[in-house]
């Protein structure tokens, strides 16, 4: 049972990604835990819902009984009851709805575009010699990107594109930017970061225009705006998101540490394979060493080879001529076996007629004929006179 809720868990969790659904809170109630418990339901459903403790502190609101919400929300399912929930990442008011339906309606419409296309994303370089932030100068977001660059590696270059990161105009100077930052191609990399804030703060990060802007920059950004339920266009359209500005730096610079630990391994590596390569040389050396014989040895032992193989083509020889004799020596006896003069000399006879013909029957012979009769010695000619 517990292998088959598991399973479907995690069906559910693969196939339905987090997602924004609206409802009105009803059975809200909060455990001595802090998590947040409450049933979210429109005029056709309802569904259980859990709000951990870590992600309902972050809410600068209370959510009361009745309150009409947006959820940003992950379908799961609760093992030990065996009952569908939606874990909750993410809460505001459904009054912010207006601009959300906005965000769904350009991330569809830039979508359908194909700019968000994933073979558009370009690949981050491995070791940027310099690297670009694009935000406000007074943003906490850009101490906290210095900070981690500075830790990760202070031998990065870095340089500042103050632009304002919210309020009116700031979708413009962000645009106005990321254009020149292409233009001036100083940077490997460019980060467009911001610290947390509600839909309306961000909302500069949703424009059509800045998510263009990315597209169209020379240069690979990676965008790291808000926490990391936050969502914008600029997220979809950067070569690559970073859940905030702090995995934004991380993302983008290679831990020094991690750098001289890697060289150091590729130091050992190379090390240990010189040290092999010179143990291979000297054995085989010592191989070619013991292979090495005086030429004089040499001849010697070519000259005994010379013996050895002279002695046993004499053997084979002999050995040859013996096999022959033997096969001939047979090979008479046999013939001897069938001689037919051996027949005759034990005192038998050949009769031929005057043709030459072998007289095998009386019957062929008539009288007057001459027959010849060849004995053991000498022959007889004869002339028959009855048969």
């Amino acid at each position: 049972m517990a292998e088959l809720l598991r399973s479907v868990r995690d069906a559910l969790e693969r196939r339905f990604p987090l997602a924004w659904v609206r409802g009105e809170l009803s059975n809200l109630s909060r455990a001595p835990s802090g998590h947040l418990y409450f049933t979210l339901k429109d005029a056709a459903a309802q569904v259980d819902c859990v709000m951990f403790r870590s992600r309902a502190a972050t809410l600068d609101w209370e959510p009361r009984e009745g309150m009409q919400v947006e959820l940003r929300a992950l379908p799961t399912l609760y093992e030990p009851r065996g009952r569908f929930q939606l874990t909750v990442e993410g809460m505001r008011r459904a009054g912010l709805g207006p601009l959300y339906e906005r965000f769904l309606r350009l991330k569809e419409k830039l979508g359908a575009e194909g700019l968000f296309d994933p073979a558009l994303k370009r690949a981050l370089p491995r070791h940027p010699r310099c690297i670009g932030i694009i935000t406000s100068l007074a943003a906490a977001a850009l101490r906290d990107v210095l900070t981690t660059l500075s830790r990760r590696n202070a031998a990065i270059e870095v340089i500042v594109y103050p632009v304002p990161v919210q309020g009116e105009g700031a979708a413009d100077r962000i645009t106005t930017m990321l254009a020149r930052a292409s233009r001036r191609a100083e940077c490997d990399v460019l980060l467009l970061v911001r610290g947390g804030g509600s839909i309306e703060d961000l909302w500069p990060f949703n424009e059509e225009a800045v998510a263009r802007a990315i597209r169209a920059c020379r240069i690979p950004v990676v965008a790291g705006v808000g926490h990391e339920t936050d969502f914008t266009i600029a997220d979809f359209a950067a070569d690559q998101r970073a859940p905030t500005p702090t995995a934004a730096a991380e993302l983008a610079s290679p831990a020094r540490a991690e750098l001289l630990a890697r060289l150091a391994d590729c130091v050992r590596c190379l090390a240990r394979e010189m040290l092999r390569n010179i143990q291979y040389a000297s054995q085989r050396l010592d191989g070619s060493t013991k292979r090495l014989v005086h030429p004089a040895a040499r001849l010697r032992a070519h000259r005994d080879l010379v013996v050895q193989l002279k002695a046993r083509l004499v053997f084979a020889f002999a050995h040859r001529v013996h096999r022959c004799q033997a096969h001939l020596a047979q090979l008479g006896a046999t013939l001897a076996s069938v001689d037919p003069t051996a027949v005759l000399a034990r005192g038998y006879s050949i009769t031929s007629d005057a043709h030459g013909r072998v007289v095998r029957r009386a019957a062929h012979l008539h009288p007057g004929e001459r027959i010849t009769t060849r004995l053991g010695e000498g022959s007889i000619e004869s002339e028959v006179r009855k048969v």
